[in-house]
């Protein structure tokens, strides 16, 4: 389906969502009930499959999701939610959930700049970022081990300056066909 086509579609569909008052069932605080926060990939079978092998429903948790579920930078975007969350939202527990067959794990970068290149991106704007000090490859790559880059993402929450005490910070690893998780490393410990 285009694109086009797709936003008739749900533009359709949240008429008939609003009008029939579906929403009701969602109705829930801005605080979450269990005072957790999950960060995570953005692989679309953790869509539904993540929070049903956690039995998170609405309004339990904060979800960040990106790609590779990691924490990239002490001050960037994902460990500035977590930091809201916990200062604003209440939470006192931090999930970083990995998972295997992950994407962003070995990405050939070379791969992705090459799509980029086709799909219109100058070579001479890659090389300006490259001499700018941004190595598109090295920003694009994810890891090469999901459990060293988990260890790292729970090491960076763990160690962060503005972190306050008694925050469990857990590393887990689901399956994302059966969802099964293993624990990595158990913050409560």
């Amino acid at each position: 389906m285009d694109k086009k086509n797709n936003l008739e579609s749900i533009l359709e569909f949240n008429k008939e969502f609003v009008k029939n008052k579906e929403y009701e069932k969602y109705n829930t605080t801005k605080t979450p009930d269990r005072k957790m926060v999950v960060v995570s990939c953005m692989d679309t079978r953790l869509t539904e499959l993540l929070p049903q092998a956690m039995s998170i429903k609405n309004g339990d948790a904060k979800i960040i999701k990106n790609a590779g579920g990691v924490i990239v930078h002490p001050f960037g975007s994902a460990m500035r939610s977590i930091l809201v969350s916990i200062y604003e939202f209440n939470v006192n527990e931090v999930y970083v959930v990995a998972h295997d067959e992950c994407g962003m794990c070995n990405l050939n970068t070379s791969n992705t700049i090459q799509k980029m290149l086709d799909r219109g991106i100058d070579e001479a704007t890659i090389n300006t970022l490259y001499n700018s000090g941004i190595d598109v490859s090295q920003w694009l790559h994810g890891f090469s081990c999901i459990e060293d880059s988990l260890k790292r993402s729970i090491s960076i929450v763990r160690n962060h300056p503005l972190l306050p005490e008694g925050i469990h910070v857990h590393g887990l690893i689901i399956n994302p066909v059966t969802g099964e998780l293993r624990v990595l490393e158990n913050g409560n410990d």
